[in-house]
């Protein structure tokens, strides 16, 4: 680097004085060397007190030379000793002395001065950066410093024999150039001084390729320049070596060899004729471009695989697509190269360049690539006629046929070749249909394209039926159709539609009229292609409409005729009686039918329903139809009394109440109850009846039920007395009813009961055997032949005594309660 040198007379008069003074506080002093030279010694020394003048000495230690001093006031701590030897070793002694010459103190060290100063014998320049100096080394240096300066510039080096170069200068530049020994104790003075010039800088040099046999240097021209000098040579020394001495750029350089390697120097010519720098070059000439190249063509990646035939390892080569609206291109050496991605539909045209660090080479000629034909636009499908499909598409460029492929969801795939732009396909419902559109050329087959989805419409459902009819509903049942998503159910009666949506294979059709014809519809649906209007439609008629039961009527006790109205025809009816006995029914295609054989006492509620080939009608309104309560089954008269008569009957079914009638030429007796039993009162005895009943039922509908006559019990006999006729027999009198009649007489007492019947002409009876003393009850009754005996015949009681011998005196003692 460059630094200032130091002006050293400038310096030691500062020395001399500015420095401070060093004050000592005993009288001892110390001695220090400042700076050494070839033939001087820079000596330092320490104040003492009362010092005067200071002598400094210099005396040789081997050498007989006579030593040398000098003398300074007391103010000077620093002076030099000169005209000493190079390299030589000295004593330094400092004394301090007062103002008679009297030495105060002292102080010796020992000194080696520098070697002896060189001689510069030459100072050249072989760089434009650098000076190289050669002198005449000096006994004990064992380095130098080299300085080469303008002016205030400087750049030293040290180094340790001649010859020494500075570096770091700048080109074509003047410089002071001195040299310095150096040994243990320093430097010496400078060297006298030489001139030197640094040489000219290597030109800026550019060197191109233009051709595989051309190179063009070129530089930029130095005003200090008077020529330049210019080499081309192979870098690897074969051939020939090209000299040029030219004062102007550029030149050109011929006849080469291709692809090779050359240098290129170039320096220029001062005034003087001393050569500068030499700019160096290393320049490849261009390749030579092969004009073979192999393509093959991949259609299914739409890719180009490129290989030039004849390739070198050194060079690369570029092959480039271009095409009406793009380029791309690929790089190799002596591998193929692959453009991926390539354009369907476009003709490509080829070219080939071979390129190096120079440039590149294009081939003499160009080839042509023809990509496959794009894959078909504009795909339409036409469904004219149902099963029949049209598939048009736009044309394509570079196509020589077409192939449409189309494949069913069953799995079935057909296709169609084609140079036209227009297919035909057969198709059937229910189907979607996958179409694809290839186009073809000699290259190959055009990408996959648009990858179309036709759904035809679904099938119709044929087999539809009524699984149900009613009055107001169809309920429609087919088989499940190919394609359907969704099925449409449609009645019209002409006048008015219904209509059922449903996913399922089953559809009710409600709220329809009565006996009325519908025409029916079941059409199949799907979200891609919506309903299937083509279906075809069946007829069917609903169930006849209910009958309305305008009348009953009783024909007689178990017969009933019943009447409705009908607005159905070709249409049986069936009447049913519903009841706790069972089910009535009578069939009819009029308007009218009879129950017959309806039992007693029940209550039936009557309907009808109207039965045709489509159906049968919801019955009818029910109406209410009662028959008569039936008679008691059993009917049964007890006489309670002589005048009060029980009759009891069995419960009647649809009787509530009862009316019990007895009749005889003498009166009737009457009751009516809702029991099952009745007291009659007012009978005459021994009397007739007729027995009738008359069941009523809930409504008031009756039954009149006769029964086989019934004759009252004989009348008891009045005026029963008892006479005792000894104290062991009694007779009982009475007085006979009306009528003949047998009685039977019956004494009951404590000690014993008696009975006697009399024949039929006496209306008396003894008894005998009885015991006297006794209280006795007697009951005289009539006799009904195989009835039991009356038991509602009055009873006296009587007592009969022993004493006394009066015959039939009795005491009655009263009458007795029928129990």
């Amino acid at each position: 680097m460059g630094i200032r040198i130091p002006n050293y007379h400038f310096v030691l008069t500062i020395l001399l004085y500015t420095l401070p003074a060093m004050a000592s506080s005993s009288s001892a002093i110390s001695v220090s060397i400042y700076d050494v030279t070839s033939r001087s010694v820079y000596v330092q020394w320490s104040k003492v007190v009362g010092a005067m003048s200071y002598k400094i000495m210099a005396s040789p230690v081997t050498s007989a030379v006579s030593s040398t001093f000098a003398v300074y006031n007391a103010a000077i701590i620093m002076g030099t000793l000169n005209n000493l030897l190079p390299n030589s070793n000295y004593t330094v002694t400092v004394e301090a002395m007062d103002k008679d010459g009297v030495i105060l103190a002292h102080a010796q060290t020992l000194q080696l001065t520098a070697p002896e100063v060189p001689i510069i014998d030459k100072a050249y320049s072989k760089l434009s950066n650098s000076i190289t100096v050669e002198w005449a080394e000096v006994t004990g240096a064992f380095s130098y410093l080299v300085t080469a300066q303008n002016g205030e510039f400087f750049a030293e080096t040290i180094v340790t024999s001649s010859p020494g170069t500075v570096t770091g200068l700048q080109a074509a530049t003047t410089y002071r150039i001195t040299v310095r020994s150096i040994n243990s104790a320093g430097k010496s003075q400078p060297s006298p001084p030489r001139q030197a010039e640094t040489v000219l800088p290597g030109p800026l040099v550019t060197v191109i390729s233009s051709s595989s046999d051309s190179l063009t240097v070129s530089w930029e021209l130095d005003s200090l320049a008077e020529s330049y000098f210019v080499s081309v040579m192979r870098s690897d020394g074969q051939g020939i070596r090209w000299n040029q001495n030219v004062t102007t750029t550029p030149i050109i350089f011929t006849s080469l060899d291709p692809g090779t390697i050359y240098t290129i120097k170039v320096h220029a010519w001062n005034v003087d004729g001393t050569p500068g720098d030499d700019s160096t070059k290393n320049q490849i000439t261009r390749p030579v471009c092969p004009s073979d190249l192999q393509i093959i063509f991949n259609s299914g990646e739409l890719e180009a695989t490129f290989t030039v035939t004849g390739a070198e390892a050194t060079v690369n080569y570029t092959v480039n697509l271009s095409s009406e609206n793009d380029s791309i291109n690929c790089t190799t050496s002596v591998s193929p190269c692959t453009i991926s991605s390539l354009q369907c539909g476009l003709e490509y045209t080829v070219s080939l360049a071979a390129s190096n660090d120079a440039g590149s080479t294009m081939a003499n000629k160009t080839w042509t690539l023809n990509s496959v034909p794009c894959a078909p636009s504009g795909i339409s499908i036409m469904e004219d006629n149902p099963g029949n499909l049209t598939v048009s598409w736009s044309n394509v460029s570079l196509a020589e046929y077409y192939v449409v492929f189309v494949k069913s969801d069953d799995g079935l795939e057909v296709h169609c070749n084609t140079s036209q732009t227009v297919c035909y396909f057969p198709a059937e419902c229910g189907f979607i249909y996958i179409m694809s559109v290839f186009a073809y050329s000699k290259v190959g087959q055009s990408p996959l394209g648009e990858i179309l989805n036709y759904t035809t419409a679904p099938c119709c459902p044929s087999d539809f039926s009524p699984a149900y009819v009613s009055t107001d509903t169809l309920e429609i049942v087919w088989t499940a159709v190919r394609g359907a998503e969704m099925y449409e159910t449609k009645a019209d009666d002409g006048t008015n539609i219904i209509l059922c949506n449903d996913t399922a294979t089953v559809c009710a059709l409600s709220g329809l009229q009565c006996n009325t014809l519908y025409n029916v519809t079941v059409y199949s649906y799907s979200e891609t292609r919506g309903s299937n209007t083509s279906c075809a439609s069946k007829m069917m008629t609903t169930a006849p409409c209910s009958p309305e039961i305008t009348s009953i009527t009783k024909i007689n006790v178990t017969t009933f005729m019943i009447q409705w109205n009908s607005s159905s025809s070709d249409t049986m009816y069936t009447v049913t009686a519903r009841g706790d006995a069972g089910l009535m029914e009578c069939t009819s295609s009029k308007t009218s039918c009879a129950l017959e054989n309806l039992p007693c006492g029940e209550t039936f509620m009557v309907s009808a329903v109207a039965i045709a080939p489509s159906g049968t009608s919801l019955p009818s309104y029910s109406m209410r139809l009662e028959t008569d309560p039936c008679c008691p089954s059993d009917l049964a008269v007890v006489q309670v009394t002589q005048s009060v008569t029980n009759v009891s009957w069995s419960i009647a079914p649809g009787a509530q109440t009862y009316t019990t009638l007895l009749v005889s030429p003498r009166g009737q007796a009457k009751c009516h109850t809702l029991q099952s039993h009745c007291l009659l009162g007012c009978i005459t005895c021994g009397t007739s009846y007729s027995v009738s009943l008359k069941a009523i039922s809930e409504t008031g509908l009756t039954s009149m039920c006769t029964y086989h006559g019934y004759s009252s019990s004989p009348c008891c006999p009045s005026g029963v007395k008892l006479y005792r006729l000894s104290n062991s027999s009694i007779r009982v009198t009475w007085r006979a009813s009306s009528g003949s009649a047998n009685y039977t007489v019956n004494l009951y007492g404590s000690k014993g009961n008696f009975t006697c019947s009399p024949n039929t002409s006496i209306s008396y009876c003894d008894i005998s055997d009885i015991q006297c003393g006794d209280v006795y009850t007697v009951v005289v009754s009539p006799v009904i032949l195989e009835e039991p005996q009356v038991s509602f015949c009055p009873q006296k009681i009587y007592s009969v005594r022993c004493s006394g011998s009066s015959l039939g005196m009795v005491i009655y003692r009263g009458k007795r309660s029928i129990s």
